[in-house]
């Protein structure tokens, strides 16, 4: 997947990888910690991956290295569920699968994931072990929706990346929210694909073209401090020029 985006499940690289493994060789954590496994270990990641960033790359990047020879396949959650469980998000849906198949730790990609990975799930997919962090998932209950595949022995656990959520991105985003507004409108887009008011439309236009002002203020007090000191240096060029040509005329003794 290096060279081209990872399939999905149902097109025919990942089909024939899935009937190619032989689900009834089961392989214990032992095993594939070991590297005794007879196959390749089918290591699962699922989550929403909204505004794909450092932080989700990184804990795929462990779950790919969790084990030996694996074989990662990443669940991603419809916006229908997404939203009915977490909220809204920025991305869509497709906009999210596509950026995980251009992950390169990314084996195969599962559109449409459901939240609470059941047994036929696992079964239909082949999974040998799910890949997460060791905080409880509880969004919307008080149950680890890992808990059973744990209770299986099938959990293995990444890490968070520390200073970097989805969350957090968003709050620099409304943080920043004037500005990256009077960006965007300077960069052509319209007041109603930003959402934005007619009285606040003109309040960022009118801002923006006071800051051009400003810099071009600052650029033309620039040029003008810059044409004083050539000036004043060519000035004093000539100002010796003129003093040695004088004494040369009347002599050093007057």
């Amino acid at each position: 997947t290096i060279f081209r985006p990872a399939p999905f499940y149902y097109d025919e690289e990942a089909v024939r990888e899935r009937e190619a493994c032989d689900y009834n060789v089961k392989i214990s954590l032992n095993m594939a910690r070991a590297g005794l496994a007879p196959r390749r270990v089918r290591v699962y990641a699922d989550g929403i991956y909204d505004l794909f960033h450092q932080g989700h790359a990184r804990q795929l990047m462990q779950a790919k290295n969790i084990l030996p020879n694996v074989y990662l396949i990443v669940g991603v959650c419809s916006d229908a569920l997404t939203h009915s469980k977490k909220g809204r998000t920025v991305m869509s849906e497709d906009e999210r699968y596509e950026a995980l198949r251009h992950c390169r730790y990314v084996d195969e990609v599962v559109p449409d994931a459901p939240w609470i990975l059941d047994d036929a799930h696992l079964e239909k997919h082949k999974i040998d072990f799910v890949a997460h962090d060791d905080i409880p998932y509880t969004t919307g209950s008080y149950t680890d929706v890992y808990a059973h595949i744990k209770e299986r022995g099938m959990f293995v656990t990444t890490e968070r990346t520390e200073g970097i959520s989805t969350s957090d991105v968003v709050s620099r985003i409304v943080k920043d929210y004037d500005l990256y507004v009077r960006r965007n409108l300077a960069r052509g887009y319209s007041a109603k694909e930003l959402n934005v008011s007619f009285l606040n439309e003109k309040k960022y236009r009118l801002q923006n073209t006071f800051d051009d002002l400003k810099k071009r203020g600052k650029e033309m007090i620039g040029e003008i401090e810059g044409k004083k000191s050539d000036l004043f240096s060519k000035w004093e060029e000539k100002s010796r020029e003129f003093i040695d040509a004088f004494l040369m005329l009347f002599g050093r003794e007057g």
